[in-house]
């Protein structure tokens, strides 16, 4: 998968829980759904009209009632889910809300070898230096990124790694997620 696809993938903070729980089975309604993410129901609305509208989830036209749908994955939502599923179980329960942050996937797979600043943001092409400098600055207070000035540079730059969780998430998608195109 490319990186601009995991990046579409991850940019609605349910989506990720949302194919990992139709992975690890429970079963395609809204109910069942939301009881296991936690998710508001509009915000629940919106990552799974998301994932139908990019192909990884469709209703599943064999069962029941227009107001209450199933939902089951597609072959590209099941190699999706497979990941998504693998990124929640590396993660404990109570960094689960940064995994809903809009850049922080895409950054730690970027971060699958060391990178300064302007390197991250070239391998995210659409990602602001605002954006970056923000998400960066939270997976460092979470410890999952560690930031080195490299004073060897002229000027001396920050040089950002993935550490801990940070560096579990971005083997795993490392694996998976190429950074060209």
């Amino acid at each position: 998968m490319y990186i601009n696809t995991f990046i579409n993938i991850t940019s609605r903070a349910w989506a990720l829980p949302i194919l990992a729980r139709l992975q690890a089975g429970v079963p395609g309604r809204q109910a069942p759904l939301l009881k296991a993410t936690g998710a508001s129901r509009s915000a629940f609305a919106l990552s799974m009209a998301h994932l139908i509208e990019i192909g990884l989830v469709e209703r599943n036209p064999g069962y029941g009632h227009p107001l209450r749908p199933e939902f089951r994955l597609t072959l590209a939502g099941r190699k999706s889910a497979l990941l998504a599923s693998d990124i929640i179980l590396a993660t404990g329960d109570r960094d689960q809300y940064l995994l809903r942050r809009t850049w922080v996937l895409p950054i730690l797979a970027s971060l699958n070898q060391d990178a300064h600043f302007n390197q991250i943001k070239h391998r995210l092409s659409n990602i602001t230096d605002r954006a970056l400098s923000h998400s960066l600055k939270s997976l460092e207070e979470r410890e999952w990124v560690l930031r080195c000035v490299d004073q060897v540079a002229r000027p001396p730059r920050s040089v950002y790694r993935a550490v801990n969780t940070g560096l579990a998430i971005s083997q795993i998608t490392g694996a998976v997620v190429e950074l060209g195109g």
